[in-house]
């Protein structure tokens, strides 16, 4: 669906779900009208929770629509990082993905029961 004015966002009842998601402290927000969570079983495990996705999201987009961040720490100076760039360029999305360090959540599609994890510290080698 294509959008021609904010007077269209309006009627369509966007702005509404853009103002509730800056209400609840999100600058992130869905373009789609319908903010509800598809039913099935579309759930990666995170730190223990489980948190659902949409079909289709990456794992930085998932656990950005759950409001987890950050989603590591700079293992020189501890200072907390989340998802800047969305594609790929920044590396501040770095997660644990299934036992695998260093993974670009922001280009690594979600699937059900994948296990996140922050990740700690640098990388270690094996």
């Amino acid at each position: 669906m294509r959008w021609k004015s904010a007077q269209h966002w309006y009627k369509a009842g966007c702005l509404r779900i853009f103002r509730a998601s800056q209400a609840r402290g999100s600058m992130f927000t869905r373009v789609e009208c319908s903010s509800a969570l598809p039913a099935g079983d579309n759930v990666l495990i995170f730190e223990g929770s489980q948190l659902p996705f949409r079909p289709g999201d990456s794992v930085a987009a998932a656990l950005l629509e759950a409001g987890v961040s950050p989603l590591r720490k700079n293992p020189v100076d501890e200072s907390p990082r989340a998802p800047f760039c969305m594609m790929g360029v920044c590396f501040e999305c770095l997660v644990e993905i299934d036992g695998k360090q260093n993974q670009q959540s922001c280009l690594t599609r979600a699937h059900p029961g994948m296990v996140v994890r922050r990740q700690r510290g640098a990388r270690t080698l094996a």
